[in-house]
């Protein structure tokens, strides 16, 4: 199995649009990319997404790997095909860190999810997340209200149950 992201944390960003990714992430980063070796910096690619993403979404080479997989597998021509075509290849950056970890974030990207001096990175499992910190907090907001609905006894954990829907009070 794949190593994990895990955690969050805030980071500076400079002038240049350079940002050090958190060093925990670096290391599954680099088991994820069958080409790294030591010396050489990990490859990552960001998928930006069309307008309604607020958000980047940065890929291990393993992670990208099954979503091509999967996307050549759909019929070719197929609008489900094209869709992911076009946000997966089309809407996305292939990059590597440079030699200290960090990412440079074209201005591009940074003006399209707002981010200015600080950038929220956010586990995601086998992708991470890069937001501005305040859309990340209005984002999590319903997450954090969702949960507090559920009441003191809830166990998050019961929602890996055979039948998550009706685990969930829904």
């Amino acid at each position: 199995m794949a190593q994990r992201f895990r955690g969050e944390s805030v980071h500076k960003v400079d002038s240049k649009g350079r940002v050090s990714i958190p060093a925990l992430f670096r290391r599954v980063l680099e088991a994820s990319d069958a080409d790294w070796t030591e010396g050489l910096q990990p490859n990552v690619v960001i998928v930006y997404g069309g307008a309604s993403q607020n958000y980047l979404e940065c890929y291990t080479q393993e992670a990208i790997t099954e979503v091509d997989a999967k996307i050549s597998a759909l019929p070719r021509g197929s609008k489900g095909r094209r869709a992911l075509e076009h946000i997966f290849n089309g809407q996305s950056l292939p990059t590597q860190t440079d030699d200290t970890g960090r990412l440079v974030l074209p201005a591009k990207l940074r003006e399209k999810i707002g981010i200015t001096s600080e950038a929220y990175f956010k586990a995601a499992g086998d992708t991470f997340q890069i937001w501005a910190p305040d859309a990340y907090e209005a984002r999590n907001a319903d997450i954090e209200d969702w949960l507090s609905e559920q009441g003191d006894d809830f166990d998050p954990l019961t929602l890996l149950d055979d039948d998550p829907v009706a685990s969930a009070g829904e």
